[in-house]
């Protein structure tokens, strides 16, 4: 089994490369071949080759895109609907027809008597921009619900706010991922690309400093590793903006040229002192100088941030304090330096792009902002005053749901809540209260195994859309195989709802058409796609927007000359360091931060139901310390059991010494995991506190708990069984 960029064994070199497409996982969104589409009913095999010609990747592939299309001939997807006879009965195979009208039939019935908000949408970061553009189109104009979010809310909202008051901008890399090959030192606070978008790697070529609990695959490549205690970003970035000023390395020449509000940041981390930080860090006081030498003398440097400093109650004060540290060197705006956001889900940066959040119309635009409205209706063909306003945020609108004043019906595209949402007991309570709940996937989910109704849909290469990776490069996957013929895609999908809901006009199946309305939506907006065709992006191996028309080159690198603020210029915002939501104590005397593994995605969903990756990585596991593991009587295979406020796991332990004393470990690509995490919620990005919490560490003399493993055609069990209030 390959561990990042080479082919498996059975995987070989096609005569013919196929279509070419993009990997249906991560956000660099590595450019692939898949041919052997029209041996799907011959019983054939699709072969995946990588492509060439996309920056991101250069011809490189992990061990998920060399398996990707596994999936799509595998026999354990959705190729019917589903619905339920009654509240108790299983979910069995019905018709598109009898699937949509009674759908439709359940809004309409819980509107007339609730009102507009009682049917949610919940999106994901998966989508395609088509699609997540649709999407919030449908919830606004069909629906007319102001109840719509998505579960890339759990990912990049700490990092949107940080850039987008910092910048006037929100693009994870504001710069071609090329770029960072020129940086002679980067710093990577809560990220570990190593397993969880391994050809990333072929762009850290120079002096890495990784910010991290652990010593991940990727901090065991740094050239320094600052092992933070779990929480402590923040005080970490304070510190080390304390001793860039102290010692000198401000460029004060930049700060008075691009930037306002130094003064303020100046006088707020005065009181951060190194050694008062290496108390609540737990990091060196010599580390953090030569972390901040390195920085500060390099003639090319970055700071780039991942979920690990982002998913905190405190996160966008966090990712606005490196970027404080970033400016106060001199890097954003400056080629080959600056600051980015690691964006996580495949079209985590389109997907918030374009409507899917509570808060937000195409183009970037604020869903309160009245020229937006003005200008997005009448693309819609609809008065602004029929568009809602802002609604709940991702885990708010799951905590409400079923409650008095909460939504009734819930539509799922996209997303898996029962696995990845925090507390994820308690959603699953929320998702069996509901009077109607309705998921379209590919696979029968965790969450799909509970719904009234599940929609099969159509996958990455079997449509036509765009895909937006995180260094903002519009892409075009390209369909490669004909979908199954009970299988239609979310486009289709939402036209049909939309119809019955009596809105026939305005919604497409076809991924062009809708595209080139986003087009119109979104320009003159902060993510102005207005001049990216399918055919330029074709041309020229995807568009960087902003691009206002088509003659516009795009934007690779929109903070060169000035900053997209008012007056031009990067502001500098004063933040201070806060406790975790929940700390230690007697009871619960141990942090855990979870995160991803090499072989899974997400909530593990797709990949779990793929042979390979699942033979590498079968279970979840604990990964703590030698010393605590001594301290419990346990070696590594004994069971534990990690429990917190919330709920309890149980898994395998992993003895290591690659953790802190302190902190345990476990992936969360498998149900039970967010059991245990915290929903606190950050103030401004309303991003749960998903890296840290408390805990406590007990053996378990009980084996391994039992799993549905991979095939879904098993879980279609009454909703009673499943913990549906009935």
């Amino acid at each position: 089994m390959p561990t990042s960029l080479s082919p498996p064994a059975s995987v070989m070199t096609p005569v013919h490369l196929g279509e070419a497409t993009h990997c249906p996982y991560c956000a660099l969104q590595c450019g692939m071949y898949v041919s052997g589409g029209s041996g799907r009913e011959a019983g054939g095999t699709l072969t995946v080759t990588p492509r060439h010609d996309i920056p991101a990747n250069g011809g490189g592939l992990c061990q998920k895109g060399w398996t990707a299309a596994e999936l799509l001939t595998s026999g354990v997807r959705l190729t019917t609907p589903l619905a339920r006879a009654s509240r108790t009965a299983p979910l069995s195979p019905v018709s598109w027809e009898e699937a949509l009208d009674r759908i439709a039939g359940a809004v309409l019935a819980l509107q007339a008597e609730h009102g507009r908000d009682a049917v949610a949408v919940f999106g994901g970061g998966g989508l395609t921009n088509e699609k997540a553009y649709q999407l919030g189109k449908f919830a606004r104009v069909a629906l007319r619900t102001s109840q719509i979010d998505y579960n890339g809310r759990f990912c990049m909202s700490s990092a949107a706010a940080a850039t987008n008051r910092a910048f006037g901008m929100d693009r994870g890399l504001p710069f071609p991922i090329t770029d960072i090959a020129e940086a002679d030192v980067v710093m990577m606070a809560g990220g570990n690309v190593a397993e969880t978008m391994p050809p990333f790697l072929r762009h850290l070529r120079d002096t890495l400093i990784v910010v991290d609990p652990r010593q991940t695959r990727t901090a065991k490549q740094a050239a320094l590793h600052l092992k933070v205690t779990p929480g402590t970003d923040l005080a970490l970035a304070l510190g080390l903006l304390h001793i860039a000023i102290t010692e000198g390395y401000a460029d004060q020449d930049y700060i008075a040229a691009r930037t306002t509000g130094f003064g303020a940041v100046r006088e707020s981390v005065a009181a951060w002192w190194p050694e008062r930080v290496e108390r609540i860090t737990g990091v060196p006081v010599a580390s953090m100088r030569q972390a901040v030498q390195l920085l500060g003398t390099a003639r090319k440097a970055m700071i780039l941030t991942g979920r690990g400093a982002e998913q905190h109650s405190k996160g966008v004060d966090t990712v606005t304090a490196f970027i404080n540290l970033a400016l106060a060197l001199g890097l954003p705006g400056r080629a080959g330096s600056g600051y980015g956001c690691i964006t996580g889900q495949g079209n985590g940066q389109g997907g918030r792009e374009h409507g899917q959040k509570a808060d937000q119309l195409p183009g970037y635009r604020r869903i309160d902002d009245p020229a937006a409205r003005a200008h997005v209706a009448a693309v819609w063909g609809v008065d602004p005053d029929e568009l809602p306003g802002p609604g709940r945020s991702a885990y708010e609108l799951l905590d409400a749901l079923g409650t008095g004043g909460g939504p009734r019906g819930l539509l799922v595209f996209g997303s898996n809540p029962v696995v990845s949402a925090p507390r994820a007991a308690h959603v699953t309570e929320r998702l069996a209260a509901l009077d109607l709940l309705v998921v379209s996937d590919f696979v029968l989910s965790e969450t799909a195994a509970m719904a009234d109704v599940v929609l099969p849909t159509t996958q990455w290469a079997e449509e036509h859309g765009t895909m937006t990776n995180l260094e903002g490069r519009v892409l075009l996957r390209r369909q490669a195989l004909t979908p199954p013929p009970e299988v239609r895609s979310d486009l289709a999908i939402l036209a049909g709802l939309a119809a019955r809901l009596g809105r026939e006009e305005g919604f497409s199946d076809d991924p062009r058409t809708v595209f080139d309305e986003l087009r119109r939506a979104s320009a003159g907006g902060v993510a102005d796609y207005a001049g990216i065709t399918y055919e330029r992006i074709a041309r020229e191996t995807g568009v960087f927007w902003p691009a206002p028309s088509e003659d516009h080159p795009g934007t690779p690198r929109p903070f060169l000359d000035r900053f997209p603020t008012p007056d031009g210029r990067a502001r500098f915002v004063p933040v201070d360091h806060r406790p975790v939501a929940e700390d230690v104590d007697d009871d619960y005397p141990c942090y855990l931060t979870t995160g991803r593994v090499l072989a899974h995605y997400q909530s593990g969903a797709q990949t779990r139901r793929v042979r390979a990756l699942n033979e590498a990585a079968p279970e979840p596991y604990v990964e703590l310390h030698a010393d605590l593991a001594e301290r419990l009587g346990v070696v590594s295979g004994d069971m534990v059991v990690v429990t917190s406020r919330r709920g309890s796991a149980r898994a395998a332990a992993r003895v290591t010494r690659a953790i802190r004393h302190d902190t345990v470990f476990m992936p969360f690509h498998w149900e039970g995991v967010n059991r245990l995490t915290n929903p606190a919620l950050d103030p401004t990005s309303r991003m749960p506190e998903f890296k840290v919490c408390a805990v406590r560490v007990e053996r378990s003399d009980e084996g391994p708990p039992e799993r549905d493993g991979a095939d879904p055609r098993a879980t279609t069990a009454p909703r009673a069984d499943r913990g549906r209030n009935t």
